[in-house]
């Protein structure tokens, strides 16, 4: 390797241990950095690890090519060979044995002197090795030396007699001149290995051909023409694949099928100066070209073994650059147990410690966990059990649901927010809301008013519209003689979307007090001083919010609340309203804020009231159906009804209702959360045949019957047809068993 760039070589038996070899020997310990600064002498090779500098080795000039001895002891023997075809066998500066003493030193010399290529270690018999040297007409290029042979005159003489065109002097010894085999005679030999299934099989890169002798009769050898004569190496985990290359080119053979390459890699722009298999991943090759600062890495795991003659296996190729600074890379070696670990070295003897991340193949799995290979560990990450329910993925919350019945209870709907987990404010409006239109429906089918029924799933946006006979009335607070200037509106039509809102209930009464009740148990104050405040009830806003005080869990500021309210008056200039203005915007709970905004509004400018987000969608919408006008309500609604569908807040399905409006708010849903469950049950409720056609139902549909056959679930699957085919008659029936009976 004199004059060549440096090639670096891996200990057999030290995990931690490798030579770079140039015009010296070098030997190298790799180790971790640590928390320490790095030491005197050490070269960092990456953020975690750094070489120490062992021992120099200068005795060997024109090395042309370096094998280390594959067994433990004699521990770092190395095998040199030189430009004049010789072998001499050294080591590096380690505390030789008796055994390493022997066979320091020794040369073994070919007939003729020509370069010496490519030296193998039988990994079997340690004590062979074979040299493949360059053409001479009259000798042979593959030489298998015996380094144990004893000395006998005739194959055995002094060293300066026989010395070649060597530099300086070495000291005295004896040399060996005839090797245990000769092959390939007034031929080339470039590469050689082992085959690991025989230890007396030697595959060899001829000049024009890749040839197997067999030690037990070299008169006889296979062999096939090709180029690809550089570099033959077997894959460590695939004894019967081989490859090698030729300037560009790699091929990779079966040695059961050796007429030609099972596959060529694809050719690259430059020639090729190393190919190596990775020592712990299964058909990694590792290749390398001229003036490259990158490895190209080629993945044949999963390639089949070719059954005819036009089949290729696929691979899957990639590049990585070692180097973070772009540098040139001269040299690489695979750590040999390291996984995906390499060591790579520059012209300059710049070194880096690298390794090769493999691709990551991700899978969900249908009850959520996540799945992922990463080389030879499966990893699961798994949602844990104590996750809150909001952090809890949409997966998990609708097999949990399908569990519990979700959706399936169509007598008490609302019912279906409960069997979902009871904490989710969206759900529980979406599900009283259908609870209300099916209720009303009901009553009206009693009543034989069809074309009402319809109306009632078509939502409040499109119940206002056809609002006519309002009325406008000024009435006084309860309990008090004073009148009020606020005008209050009625119609058949606005009662209707009270009654959908729940502010009142079933039958011809009016009376807000029920739902006022229904707060109260639930412990919402402040929601239900509010609704009392819009009723005009401002002494039952008053007696709700000291009764919230004084409960077990409750706010004593509602008693502040409560007393600034009973000083209301509703003359413009007075001190109250002047302080309630300003000071509402302080509050920091919704229902309250809003209660002083209404009462310092203008008739008529409830804006603070109906563009509060945080106050529910059916609570202002009651209050605009009580207080705005028949101008003013469908712009609210309509304006509304876009913000609810563009966010796919549950919360607008009572303004766009089952209707083609309700099918694009349940897509920004869908969208947003995922939730196919939710959005089948809820259109499958009432919604007119052309909207459960609608291909985006369908789909939603199709969804959660797949979820619920991946999570096994097939009765609930049945459970779902079932109910589907009474909710949609049009639905596709199940497929039945014919009876041949």
């Amino acid at each position: 390797m004199s004059g060549s760039k440096p090639d670096i070589l891996w200990s057999p038996h030290h995990v931690d241990r490798y030579v770079i070899c140039d015009s010296e020997l070098s030997l190298y310990r790799i180790g971790s950095i640590g928390s320490a600064e790095p030491k005197a002498g050490t070269l960092p090779l990456s953020q975690e690890t750094a070489a120490t500098l062992l021992a120099i080795n200068s005795d060997t000039p024109y090395m042309k090519c370096v094998a280390w001895y594959p067994k433990h002891e004699p521990e770092c023997l190395l095998a040199v060979g030189q430009a004049n075809g010789r072998v001499v066998l050294t080591s590096l500066g380690q505390s030789p044995n008796s055994k390493c003493k022997e066979l320091m030193g020794r040369e073994f010399v070919p007939k003729h002197a020509r370069q010496c290529n490519t030296l193998a270690w039988n990994p079997w018999d340690s004590n062979w090795l074979a040299a493949g040297l360059d053409k001479h007409r009259a000798d042979f290029s593959v030489l298998i030396w015996d380094i144990s042979s004893k000395y006998a005159p005739d194959i055995a003489v002094p060293m300066e007699k026989i010395r070649l065109s060597s530099a300086g002097d070495t000291d005295s010894g004896l040399v060996v001149t005839k090797p245990l085999y000769e092959l390939g005679q007034n031929d080339a030999c470039l590469s050689l290995c082992w085959l690991p299934r025989d230890q007396k099989l030697l595959l060899a890169g001829m000049h024009r051909n890749l040839a197997i002798f067999d030690l037990r009769n070299t008169s006889q050898k296979t062999f096939v023409n090709t180029k690809a004569i550089q570099g033959v190496t077997v894959d460590p985990h695939f004894h019967e694949r081989v490859a090698s290359f030729f300037e560009g080119q790699v091929a990779i053979w079966d040695l059961r099928k050796f007429e030609k390459p099972v596959l060529t890699l694809t050719e690259q722009p430059k020639p090729l100066t190393k190919v190596a298999w990775c020592p712990t991943r299964t058909g990694l090759l590792a290749t390398l070209t001229r003036d490259s600062n990158v490895v190209r890495l080629y993945d044949m795991q999963h390639a089949p073994t070719p059954i005819g003659d036009e089949t290729e296996p696929t691979i899957i190729e990639r590049s990585v650059q070692p180097c973070s600074d772009n540098s040139v890379i001269s040299s690489f070696a695979w750590h040999p147990s390291a996984q995906n670990r390499m060591v790579v070295v520059s012209p300059n003897r710049a070194m880096t410690d690298f390794t090769v991340f493999e691709r990551i193949s991700l899978a969900w799995g249908s009850t959520t966990s996540l799945m992922w290979a990463c080389g030879r560990h499966l990893y699961e990450c798994a949602e844990g059990e104590g996750a809150a329910e909001k952090d809890r993925d949409i997966a998990t919350k609708m097999r949990q649901r399908a569990q519990n019945g979700y959706g399936h209870d169509t007598v008490q709907v609302w019912r279906n927010h409960v069997l979902a987990g009871g904490d989710d404010p969206q759900l529980k409006s979406l599900w009283y809301t259908l609870y209300f239109m099916k209720q009303y429906t009901e009553d009206l089918e009693q009543k034989q008013q069809g074309p009402k029924q319809s109306l009632i799933y078509s939502g409040i946006k499109n119940i206002v519209k056809s609002s006519s006979g309002t009325t406008e009335n000024r009435r006084c607070w309860r309990g008090s003689d004073r009148q009020t200037d606020v005008a209050r509106y009625q119609s058949e039509e606005r009662s209707l979307a009270l009654r959908l809102c729940g502010w009142i209930g079933r039958g011809p009464e009016v009376d807000v007090e029920p739902f006022l009740k229904s707060l109260e148990l639930e412990g919402e104050w402040e929601r239900a001083a509010a609704v009392a405040l819009f009723n005009l009830d401002i002494r039952r806003a008053i007696q709700i919010l000291n009764k919230g005080a004084s409960s077990e869990k409750g706010d004593l500021n509602l008693n502040v609340v409560a007393m600034a309210l009973s000083g209301y008056t509703d003359e413009k200039k007075s001190l109250w309203r002047e302080m309630c203005s300003t000071l509402r915007l302080q509050l920091k709970k919704p229902y309250l804020c809003v209660m002083f905004a209404f009462l310092t509004s203008e008739p008529g400018a409830y804006d603070g009231v109906l563009y509060e987000s945080s106050v529910a969608v059916r609570d202002r919408v009651a209050f605009a159906c009580m207080f705005l006008n028949d101008s003013q309500l469908p712009r609210y609604i309509d304006k509304l009804t876009n913000e609810m569908k563009e966010a796919g807040n549950l919360e607008g399905i009572l303004l766009t209702g089952l209707t083609k409006d309700g099918v694009d708010l349940m897509e920004s849903y869908v969208d947003r959360t995922g939730d196919v469950q939710t959005a089948s049950f809820c259109v499958l409720m009432g919604s007119p045949g052309d909207v459960v056609k609608d291909t985006r139902v369908q789909c939603w549909i199709e969804n959660y019957r797949n979820l619920l056959d991946a999570w096994r679930f097939w009765h609930k699957r049945a459970e779902f047809d079932i109910h589907r085919s009474k909710l949609d008659p049009s639905s596709k029936p199940l497929a039945q068993a014919s009876d041949h009976t």
